[in-house]
């Protein structure tokens, strides 16, 4: 049965006024529309809503004459048909009353001629009405805002015109609230309900309209309050206020929020809008809301609101493409993130939810995941971002290496800097990546200088910063650099040298790292002497071109002896000198592979006490011995911290780990405090690379104390076991070799648990669509079975025919 809203057409006079004018009690109202009035069937509680003061029960009494009266005489009608439980004269009693369909539907309300004269005539009617006047506040009981609750038939019904509000806790909520709003439940102090209501009973007044959600109700229901589920509900009206508690001066860009929302989901404007129009739509969107966090968390619940109950697919299938554009940029606060997480998690993975919808609500579970984990874009997506995220594909950009190789990997609104480093470690098939991150590379170039080497400045990367944003940022050096040209690049290396890297037998990991060390030493940061320096430069055109018998009648043979010594080590002695010591230490290394001599470059280069070190450049803020430069290079590896004069390059000083007691850093600056020559001193130096500082030489530290704590328990177990026994025999001599050797293998046993449950989300997918088509295949051998069938039928009926038609014949040809 249908089920209705009730709201009056009219006001109607006050029943204590008229009561008392007539000095009597007005009678008592027939029993069907007593019962009608003041107590609503079961399938209209709920639902019903009387949106003005009740009318007294004298004057509906007076009504229900009159028009009773009018119908016997003919000469009046009902203004509706009756309620299958109302008697007409009930019905006519209450033409001054509209009833129409829930949710929407065509009303049918009393003509307006009929309605004056009705208003007319009821007090004159009433002014015959006889009666005791007992001054009873029962016989005329009060209907205004004030009267409690159950004061009127005691079932809660509220008839003052809205509905009745009150406030809700977790246990009422949890008990009534939808499985899909179960996380909004600790938050509905976040939600100002009631001020919502208020707001939207002011809006429909001025604009004359009778209702403004869209609810789905499965069978008779007893829904007699306003509650968190009705406010988040869909409405194709705009919205009179926020739907959660923000400041005063954000409720009208959050009014605004709203219509952007329904222009995009299409609700506004009739025809079809275009891609642009979306784009730039989106784009207002993130202007207005990237950087509060309070317009964040309204924008995701109005989003969420529309995708409920929403009674259009293209309305939704757009509502849920404006959540995941919105949750790929920027996450909500935390509290509305736990809600908003549960309620896509509830729609992506809900029985019945369409195919489109749950699609693009794994994708946008997916986006939020890693908002949430990467935090709001800094800057406003690009327009080519958001249009790449609305057509399904990806955008590109350029890695390089030390080696000037580079290779291009893809990006989206949400990929961040651990995304890019995962996909470029696939593609050049490195399995070993914990240690490698993306640089940004920024390098002046103006005039004279532009072919200097080493005027780079290598800043490491978050790894939940945004690609997008990187891109951005790059653009924007270059705009504010007029004068000068700002190269600006990614450079795919390693954060720092490790001790347990020795044990990586991972091609792709040597050669990165044999680059890293070889620009490093090109560029001088390696103060090396005269015979290591011929050393390391044979060694580096033996990895270049191989050997070859005649080195001197190789073309390239000057441009790689310039290229692979440095250049403060080059001024030291004339140049052929050079080349005959390289010469002759080169003809020496004919037994050496590619491969040897790159390992033995390596070897060298660690024997080092600053060897395998990451560098950054500083100034110095405060030196309390006057030991070091205005400008210095701070090399940290395993043994410590080394200081480095950048021009002449020149080693100055070691602290080694054991003499630093303390070191911090800040947003532009970097300390330690270590013992110099046993005295304890603070150093200071400016830099905005403080936090990787301190991240490098923390972890060399975490790794003398693993090593220490593995020889010590190593220690113990030899003590304990005889030195016969035939496990010690098997045990390798070094045991901070094997320690390395097993965390390398966790690691790979990591990557090969990812890959197997990568593997294994491919066999599930594979397998439902071989589930599909077999039921698919079931299908079509029904199809095929009944087609045979019929075609069995038209068979016999084509041979009952043909031999009918034969008899026919014959019988023509005996006559």
């Amino acid at each position: 049965p249908a089920r209705f809203r009730i709201s009056p057409c009219r006001p109607l006079p006050d029943a204590h006024a008229l009561a008392a004018a007539t000095r009597s009690s007005p009678p008592p109202l027939p029993r069907a529309l007593s019962h009608y009035y003041r107590r609503p069937p079961q399938a209209l509680r709920g639902i019903c809503r009387l949106t003005s003061p009740r009318p007294a029960r004298a004057t509906l009494h007076a009504a229900s004459a009159e028009l009773e009266a009018g119908a016997r005489s003919r000469r009046h009608r009902p203004p509706f048909p009756a309620p299958p439980d109302l008697s007409s004269s009930t019905a006519a009693a209450i033409g001054g009353w509209e009833l129409g369909p829930d949710r929407g539907a065509a009303h049918v309300s009393a003509v307006a001629g009929e309605e004056a004269r009705m208003a007319s005539a009821a007090p004159q009617q009433l002014g015959g009405l006889g009666g005791s006047v007992n001054g009873s506040a029962a016989a005329t009981p009060l209907h205004g805002p004030a009267a409690p609750a159950g004061a009127n038939g005691a079932d809660g019904y509220d008839s003052d015109g809205s509905y009745n509000f009150a406030p809700p806790t977790p246990s009422t909520l949890s008990m009534s609230i939808p499985p899909e709003l179960a996380g909004a439940i600790p938050l509905i102090d976040r939600f100002q309900v009631e001020g919502f209501l208020k707001a939207m009973q002011k809006q429909i007044q001025s604009s004359g309209k009778r209702g403004f959600f869209i609810k789905k109700s499965v069978g008779p229901q007893v829904r007699e309050k306003f509650t968190l589920e009705d406010m988040l509900c869909f409405q194709k009206d705009p919205i009179p206020t926020s739907l959660l508690k923000v400041p005063n001066d954000l409720v009208s860009r959050s009014i605004k929020l709203f219509h952007v929302i329904l222009k995009y989901m299409g609700v506004d404007s009739p025809a079809i809008i275009s891609l642009e129009e979306r784009i730039e739509l989106v784009a207002k969107l993130y202007k207005h809301t990237l950087k509060r966090s309070e317009l964040r968390d309204e924008l995701f619940a109005q989003i969420s609101k529309q995708t409920r109950n929403n009674p259009d697919r293209s309305w939704l299938i757009r509502a849920w493409e404006l959540m995941y554009l919105c949750a790929s940029s920027m996450p909500p606060s935390k509290d509305i993130g736990a809600y908003l997480s549960e309620y896509v998690h509830y729609i992506a993975h809900g029985a019945t939810t369409d195919s489109d919808v749950r699609v693009l609500a794994l994708n946008t579970l997916n986006a939020l995941k890693r908002s949430v984990k990467a935090g709001p874009r800094v800057a406003i997506p690009a327009r080519e971002e958001i249009e790449a995220l609305l057509t399904s594909r990806k955008l590109t950009t350029i890695v390089f290496f030390l080696d000037e190789t580079f290779e291009e990997i893809t990006y989206d609104m949400a990929t961040t800097v651990a995304d890019a480093v995962e996909e470029l470690a696939g593609i050049i098939k490195l399995s070993v990546y914990s240690s490698f991150s993306l640089f940004e590379c920024r390098k002046i170039v103006n005039g004279s200088k532009s072919s200097e080497v080493g005027n780079e400045e290598y800043i490491g990367l978050d790894d939940n910063k945004y690609i997008g944003d990187l891109l951005s940022e790059f653009k924007s050096a270059k705009d504010r650099n007029k004068g000068e040209i700002l190269h600006c690049k990614l450079v795919f290396k390693k954060r720092l040298f490790r001790e347990s890297d020795e044990a990586v037998t991972d091609p792709m990991f040597v050669q990165l790292s044999y680059v890293q060390l070889q620009h490093d030493y090109i560029l001088g940061n390696y103060p090396v002497g005269r015979d290591d320096a011929a050393q390391l430069t044979a060694l580096q055109i033996l990895v270049e071109i191989g050997f070859i018998d005649n080195p001197e009648s190789c073309v390239e043979w000057i441009s790689l002896l310039e290229r692979f010594l440095p250049r403060q080590v080059a001024i030291t002695r004339a140049k052929r000198d050079w080349e005959l010591d390289i010469i002759s230490r080169y003809q020496l290394m004919e037994h050496l592979s590619k491969d040897d001599a790159r390992n033995q470059f390596l070897r060298i280069l660690r024997t080092l006490p600053y060897g395998n070190s990451v560098f950054f450049s500083v100034r110095k803020i405060d030196d309390p011995i006057g030991l070091l430069p205005g400008r210095i290079i701070l090399g940290i590896n395993k043994r410590g911290v080394h200081f480095f004069r950048p021009v002449p390059k020149e080693y100055l000083h070691s602290a080694e780990l054991r003499d630093i007691m303390q070191f911090g850093s800040s947003n532009t600056a970097v300390f330690f405090k270590m013992r110099v020559a046993g005295v304890l001193h603070i150093f200071q130096f400016e830099t905005k690379q403080g936090e990787e500082i301190c991240v490098a030489l923390q972890t060399h530290i975490n790794d003398v104390m693993l090593r220490r704590y593995s020889k010590a328990r190593s220690g113990s177990a030899t003590s304990t076991v005889s030195q016969n026994d035939v496990s010690q025999a098997d045990k390798p001599p070094n045991a901070e070799m094997y320690d390395k050797r097993v965390q390398e293998l966790s690691k790979v046993v990591d990557e090969s648990q990812k890959k197997a449950d990568q593997l294994r989300d491919e066999l599930q997918r594979k397998t439902q669509q071989e589930r599909e088509m077999q039921e698919e295949l079931e299908g079509l051998k029904d199809t095929l079975q009944s087609e045979r069938h019929i075609i069995k039928e038209v068979t016999s009926e084509r041979d009952r025919l043909k031999s009918l038609c034969d008899e026919k014949e014959s019988s023509l040809q005996v006559w």
